[in-house]
């Protein structure tokens, strides 16, 4: 079998004390989450966070530094997931902007309205391992990511 990890990307993004959340159907339960998604083929990892952040909250959305990179390990071995989470700054909202489908509403919620959800409401586990990791203050370089083709 070729183990083949998920190499998803997030965004957490504070404004004035909120947080920018999506809402979303997962399996028939409201759930809410980070701006997020998958890392599409050709795309750095910042041009993936970049375009997932737009499609799911209409914002322009530049990354400043990486919070940390999760390895979430599920029962099924073909559901593990490599997430990169970064924070940065809101460039702008894209007035009539047309949203992900799968989104059903974006929020700005407070950490304590966030926990307070959990866990049931949460997407995943790493809604919460993302706040912890920007409420200590963890930031990486951006720098420390290096991304080339190959033409091999």
């Amino acid at each position: 079998m070729v183990w083949k990890p998920r190499v998803t990307v997030a965004s957490v993004i504070e404004h004035e004390g909120r947080f920018l959340m999506v809402e979303e159907l997962q399996h028939g339960q409201l759930t809410i989450n980070q701006p997020a998604g998958h890392m599409e083929h050709g795309e750095s990892l910042l041009e993936a966070v970049r375009r997932e952040t737009l499609e799911e909250t209409g914002w322009n959305f530049e990354p400043t530094a990486l919070l940390g990179i999760f390895h979430m390990q599920r029962a099924d071995p073909g559901r593990v997931y490599l997430r990169f989470t970064f924070t940065g700054q809101l460039l702008g909202q894209e007035p009539g902007y047309q949203l992900d489908p799968d989104i059903l509403a974006v929020h700005w919620l407070t950490a304590e309205e966030i926990r307070n959800q959990q866990p049931r409401a949460w997407r995943s586990a790493l809604v919460g391992q993302a706040l912890d990791a920007y409420a200590a203050g963890l930031r990486y370089p951006l720098d420390s990511l290096r991304y080339f083709v190959s033409h091999d």
